[in-house]
């Protein structure tokens, strides 16, 4: 018997409940975001249980689905980039593309209802993330420059017998992680606060910037010396076949592990202390390192996505709207990581973290300018640790009249052997979960790590 498949129901296309003001038909795209063009789409989505309460299943959907499209071409009013598409400009004199993002095309962001035939627990209770999450979301492998096409943005809900699957695929030059989690709490804000006095005009507590910001010296409307097309420019990945698990780290096991590195590095300096993240993410490269068993002298990196908001001068607010992103990374050869202290890492990363300054960001910027490039997901096949999100985003505070979410998940996108996904732990209070990709053979050999399992745990809340 074949096993059940996601079927969709419906599919239609939701504008901005307002047209957009002449002025602001074009939204040019920065370094930070053109760098983007060969990544995936991003993809994260929320997993909710049906209200037990609803007699009338049917009803409960068919107004579920009416809010949540009423309140999607609300919040687009105020994120209208993505309901555009991208635009390419060509120039013979010199040779070079200029991509931007068109929002007079607004074609509109595609809104999909799907249904499976499974329960909450066939994707929560299985030690790995099921293989059926991946079709919940829209776009699969998508790179962004497929914008040109595709939405901007495709929201898809998936019903599931006792639960509903809302999933966000967002296009990578448009936004990153900080922006796509604000229009994520926004439409959540909206959705929440419609039938009441607020009609069409409903207030937001976190009005997004939109406006761009570009290196001094840098016009709205970057050239690209290479062709788009080009395959040094752009390409498509096809990952390996892994495994994806959760697993769940609480706040008292993050403390141990942060009172254990400063211990360690107490004796030896003054400076800041080390963070809590900063802590469990050199312990989770270290661990992933060692069941690695790599050469002594094989090059590891451990890469830490970087939100550069507060970061440049004078900083940008948390509500900018695009990218805003780097990548620090630290290496160090595996034999020397595994064989000294979990302080010695934590060290290391929390010293590139501390020199990620305006200085650093700019300079990455003039070198882009100067030599154009785009990230490539295969550029993560080294022996890599590639840590992404952030468990300071607000995940578990978005509703949408089903109260919290049991569970956040995300698609097929920008997945490697070692990419990991940091996200708040449900139960709060300073607990993170992660979502850690492995090939196989790595992953069964990290469940078998007494080191690392005696502080992880398996992350199923409901079972």
């Amino acid at each position: 018997m074949n096993p059940p498949a996601v079927q969709i129901i419906s599919e239609c296309f939701i504008k901005p409940q307002r047209p957009i003001e002449d002025s602001n038909h074009v939204c040019y795209l920065t370094p930070w975001d053109l760098s983007m063009l060969s990544l995936h789409y991003m993809q994260f989505g929320l997993l909710f249980k049906k209200p037990i309460s609803f007699v009338n299943q049917q009803d409960f959907m068919n107004n579920l689905l009416d809010k949540l499209k009423q309140s999607l071409a609300l919040a687009l009013v105020h994120f209208y980039p993505l309901a555009g598409r991208l635009v390419t400009q060509k120039t013979q004199d010199p040779p070079s593309y200029a991509v931007f993002i068109d929002c007079r095309n607004s074609s509109g962001a595609r809104f999909t209802h799907a249904t499976l035939d499974m329960i909450v627990s066939d994707i929560l209770s299985p030690i790995d993330v099921p293989p059926i999450v991946h079709p919940f979301f829209d776009h699969h492998k998508a790179i962004n420059h497929d914008g040109h096409n595709m939405p901007l943005l495709s929201i898809k809900v998936t019903e599931l017998v006792d639960g509903v699957f809302i999933a966000c695929s967002m296009n990578h030059c448009v936004a990153d992680g900080t922006s796509f989690w604000n229009f994520f709490n926004t439409w959540s804000e909206i959705f929440q606060a419609q039938g009441h006095e607020h009609g069409f005009d409903v207030p937001i507590s976190r009005q997004p910037v939109l406006n761009r910001w570009f290196p001094q010296g840098c016009g709205p409307l970057i050239n690209l010396p290479l062709k788009h097309r080009d395959p040094e420019f752009l390409c498509r990945y096809e990952a390996p076949r892994m495994r994806e698990r959760i697993f769940h780290f609480s706040a008292e096991s993050i403390a141990k592990l942060k009172e254990e590195v400063n211990g360690e590095w107490s004796s030896l300096s003054n400076s800041a202390k080390i963070s809590s993240f900063q802590a469990l993410s050199a312990f989770v490269w270290r661990s992933i390192t060692r069941v690695r068993n790599l050469p002594r002298d094989k090059i590891t990196k451990c890469k830490l996505a970087a939100n550069n908001r507060s970061r440049i001068e004078p900083p940008l607010p948390e509500e900018y709207f695009g990218n805003s992103l780097s990548a620090i990374i630290v290496e160090a050869k595996a034999g020397e990581l595994v064989e000294n202290n979990l302080g010695w890492a934590a060290r290391k990363l929390h010293v590139a973290v501390a020199n990620h300054n305006d200085g650093v960001v700019q300079q990455w910027l003039k070198d882009w300018l100067q030599s154009p490039i785009t990230y490539k997901v295969d550029m993560l096949l080294e022996p890599t640790v590639w840590i992404g999100n952030s468990p300071r985003f607000n995940v578990y505070g978005n509703e949408f009249g089903m109260g919290k979410a049991v569970a956040v998940r995300s698609g097929y996108a920008n997945k490697s052997d070692g990419k990991v996904f940091s996200y708040p732990g449900r139960d709060g209070g300073g607990s993170i979960d992660l979502e850690v990709n492995l090939l196989p053979d790595i992953m069964a050999a990290l469940e078998s790590d007494e080191e690392f399992m005696n502080v992880a745990s398996g992350c199923n809340p409901l079972f």
